[in-house]
This record gives C-alpha cells, sequence and structure tokens, in this order.
C-alpha cells in the first residue's frame, strides 16, 4: 500500500467555545505535518463549532489563523446574553470570517452538518458531488448557500440562538437549527461518506475524530443573571443533550466501523479550575483549554503519526 492510497479523514465535534480544545490539538498537528491540514486530508466533517473550523482549514486557512480568529471572535458571540444577540454576533462572525466564500472554492472536500428544523433530519452541506448519494447530475455544492451561511445554521443551538433561514439555489427556503441535535460528533457521516459515496476500502481508510473536552459544570454564584437563565432554559440540559449525542456516535462508530482505522481524542477533566460550558467567555479559561487540547495531542501523538504517516 502505498501513501498516496491513504484516504484521510478529519471529523471535528460540536461544543461552543470548547472549540479551543479541538484548535490546542489541531495547532499540534500542523506544526507536526509541516503542511496545511487542508493538504494532510481528503476529506473534513464539522458539527457547529468544528464547522467553522472545518470550513476554515478547507479554505487553506492555518490552524494559528483559524486560533487568532476565534480569540476574536468567539467570546462575544458568548457574551451576548439573548438568542437574538447571540445570533446577530454569529452573523457577524460570519460576514468578517467568510465573506461570500463558497462550497465550490474549496482546498479538499467538507461537509458540514446542521438540522432540518420543520423535516427533523440532518442537512448536511457538502462540497461536490463525488460526496452525493445520488442525484450527482443536479447537485448543487452546499445546497446553493454560503460557506458562512452553513456554518451559521450548524451553529444555531437553539433555543440559545434563533433558529438561521435558509435559501438555496433552486429558491427553497429551509430553517435549520444546530447539527448537533442529530450529530454533534459527525464521524459517522463522514466514513460513509468516504466508502459509500468515493468507494474508499476500509483498509485504506484512516480517520481522525476530535473532540472538545469534557468538564465540570461551572458554579454559578446566587445572583448570577446566567442561573435565573437557566431556570427557564437549562444550559445543562442542552449540554447533557448534544453530549450524550455524542457519545452514542462513537458508540456506533466502535459497532459499526471497528475495522476503519481511527483515532479519536476527547480527554476529560475532573479538577475545579477546568469547570467550564459551551458558553464560556472568559478569555483566560479558554487558553487554558487550548493548552489542553496541546497535551492531548502530545499523550496520543504516537497514534496520530502512525495513523496519519506523519
Amino acid at each position: 500500500m502505498t501513501d498516496t492510497s491513504i484516504f484521510k479523514v478529519l471529523s471535528l465535534d460540536g461544543g461552543g467555545a470548547k472549540g479551543f480544545y479541538t484548535l490546542g490539538i489541531l495547532t499540534e498537528l500542523e506544526a507536526a505535518a509541516g503542511k496545511p491540514l487542508s493538504q494532510l486530508f481528503d476529506l473534513i466533517y464539522g458539527t457547529s463549532t468544528g464547522s467553522i473550523i472545518a470550513a476554515l482549514i478547507a479554505e487553506g486557512r492555518s490552524v494559528d489563523q483559524i486560533h487568532e480568529l476565534y480569540k476574536a471572535y468567539v467570546t462575544p458571540v458568548m457574551k451576548a446574553r439573548l438568542p437574538s444577540g447571540k445570533s446577530a454576533e454569529l452573523e457577524s462572525l460570519a460576514r468578517v470570517v467568510f465573506g461570500n466564500s463558497s462550497f465550490e472554492n474549496l482546498q479538499t472536500r467538507l461537509g458540514i452538518v446542521a438540522t432540518n428544523w420543520e423535516l427533523e433530519k440532518p442537512l448536511i452541506f457538502k462540497s461536490d458531488a463525488s460526496l452525493a448519494f445520488g442525484r450527482g447530475a443536479t447537485f448543487t455544492p452546499g445546497f446553493g448557500v454560503s460557506i458562512g451561511d452553513a456554518v451559521i445554521a450548524s451553529c444555531s443551538a437553539y433555543p440559545f440562538f434563533k433558529r438561521k433561514m435558509l435559501v438555496t439555489k433552486d429558491q427553497k427556503q429551509v430553517e435549520a437549527i444546530d447539527g448537533g441535535f442529530c450529530a454533534n460528533n459527525p464521524v459517522i457521516y463522514a466514513i460513509a461518506d468516504a466508502l459509500y459515496a468515493l468507494n474508499v476500502s476500509r483498509a485504506n481508510l484512516r480517520v481522525l475524530s476530535l473532540g472538545c473536552g469534557n468538564y465540570p459544570e461551572p458554579k454559578k454564584g446566587l445572583f448570577d443573571l446566567s442561573k435565573m437563565v437557566s431556570k427557564l432554559i437549562s444550559v445543562q440540559l442542552l449540554q447533557k443533550t448534544l453530549e450524550a449525542n455524542i457519545n452514542s456516535m462513537e458508540q456506533l462508530r466502535q459497532l459499526t466501523y471497528s475495522d476503519v482505522a481511527t483515532v479519536r481524542i476527547d480527554e476529560s477533566y475532573s479538577k475545579p479550575e477546568m469547570a467550564t460550558d459551551m458558553f464560556e467567555s472568559n478569555l483566560a479559561k479558554l487558553n487554558l483549554i487550548f493548552q489542553r487540547g496541546s497535551e492531548s495531542f502530545g499523550s496520543n501523538e504516537k497514534a496520530i503519526a502512525a495513523l496519519l504517516g506523519i
């Protein structure tokens, strides 16, 4: 088997601001690979915060550039109190970071997972017809929406964000919410595309699946406004729903694709200073999460190097 026969997949979980953990891993990976990750991976899938990172990598951005963007734009999104404010900040982030970028001008294959609100089904934006399951002749990359709009849809964790209304190339209106409600860990979709759309053999497939880490729940002060809000709409309930989804998808992967070479990194932390949630806005805490990601790469470096041949 030659190196060119190996098909490499990167799968990135959702997790809100905890995506800093993912970036910690990827910063080390890009340095070890000695080249942009868009040149290392043949297919990249992402959900929610993972969709932002995946799309930027697919555009050819370096992980250092993505990290700087996260430091500049993620905290304003998370600091906004109301769904309208969070969505407005997310829209602003997408405009600045992605502009009018389309799925047709990427450096590697990309899949972004959102959820169709009305149909209660996955809504997967794909970069090219090679990833389509049928109807390839009429396939439209990303359904004709911009990368920015696809990312907003994937990140719209309703009810903390507003639902995202999309208009496809054929003028259909589709209301979408966070992809985490159907696949906060998109690895199953990524593997399925590689095996059944692209016809990659299981023996030649290599998958790196990255979570955002697991942390203690933060303790709220007695008069903390967010505590009152959480009584009405529970952040903890949303997180547990999304984390249960992550764990379910990982169990399914182990059951259905145990013969596909995969490295999964999603470490857990128990110390009180690591307490956080998906809406973390403290940059010092986010920098600490980034460091934990960097350390996770170190703990798994040999396995990653063997998997990817770097």
